[in-house]
């Protein structure tokens, strides 16, 4: 049986030779925006994604990826490699808004669409945008769906026949528009990478766990200590802090007669030394900080 013309278009070869439908990126609401419950964006989605299966797009919002990645990725991703984006920008979500931006730039097909309770953004104006009522009635719902479909086949028929089809940048002017660079790497490589990638990511979780638990313990001991003690309460983000509090925990349980004995002191720097190995204190500010701690016990 032969094709349609809209169905062929959108259909591309893979390997085992069958096809299957290219996609039809979707850009929208999901969570609830000028008085609209996510309920409602449930409503619309299924309304694009129905008009989309209709022009013989497989429809997938931007944020979905067969893949594990980072998720502004792989939405960066789909906004370069998807041939045609639907974007609903009814209420003016401010991420729909940026991603809209970012098709723009990419000066991709792109269909903006709006409730019709949704006043039109100064920069997106020009650009036709197709109205549904917010209510969703029915037969509105019906023929906007078709007309949506309609425009999905001509917006990306015009943009494979007219070599000088642009959506929006070529109304100010001749620009080059940068492209996404693709890099293959065998599996072994990205998962190698992966790994890397996520180690470091555990190392940052347990390094600010650790901190954390110094800083606490340390903040007890200077709670403890009274006034004089305050100036060793101690922030976890700053380096020279964490010192602190870790010179003010090991040595606060000394007196200071021995703070003043070297055989009774030494132990204790000798521990301190190690405690504070993974903070960037050089040597010389640790003898300055110690000096200072020395200092305020007299």
């Amino acid at each position: 049986m032969e094709k349609s013309g809209k169905t062929a278009k959108a259909e591309k070869a893979i390997p085992d030779g069958t096809e299957e439908m290219e996609t039809c990126g979707i850009v929208m609401p999901i969570s609830g925006i000028d008085g609209c419950e996510p309920a409602h964006w449930v409503n619309v989605r299924e309304i694009l994604e129905a008009a989309a299966r209709s022009a013989g797009y497989e429809p997938q919002m931007v944020s979905t990826g067969a893949h594990v990645g980072v998720i502004q990725g792989r939405i960066v991703q789909n906004l370069y490699d998807n041939p045609i984006v639907v974007c609903d920008v009814s209420g003016k979500n401010p991420n729909v808004m940026f991603e809209l931006g970012m098709r723009l730039a990419f000066d991709k097909p792109v269909i903006i669409v709006k409730d019709d309770m949704t006043s039109y953004s100064f920069d997106t104006s020009p650009i036709e945008h197709l109205e549904y009522r917010r209510d969703l009635r029915y037969q509105n719902v019906v023929e906007f769906q078709k007309l949506l479909a309609q425009r999905i086949t001509a917006t990306v028929e015009k943009s494979r026949t007219d070599e000088g089809y642009s959506p929006f940048l070529r109304q100010f002017g001749k620009f080059t528009v940068s492209k996404l660079e693709t890099q293959e790497v065998s599996s072994n490589e990205y998962l190698v990478k992966k790994i890397d990638a996520l180690q470091q990511e555990i190392s940052k979780v347990s390094s600010t766990w650790w901190n954390f638990q110094a800083s606490r313990r340390a903040n007890n001991a200077a709670f403890a200590g009274g006034d004089r003690a305050v100036a060793y309460l101690v922030d976890p983000t700053d380096t020279e802090s964490l010192a602190r509090g870790y010179i003010y925990e090991e040595l606060q349980p000394l007196s200071l007669t021995d703070l003043k004995d070297p055989e009774k002191l030494r132990p204790h720097l000798a521990s301190l030394k190690k405690r504070t190995a993974h903070l960037d204190v050089s040597e010389d500010r640790m003898r300055q900080l110690l000096l200072e701690y020395g200092a305020s016990r007299e």
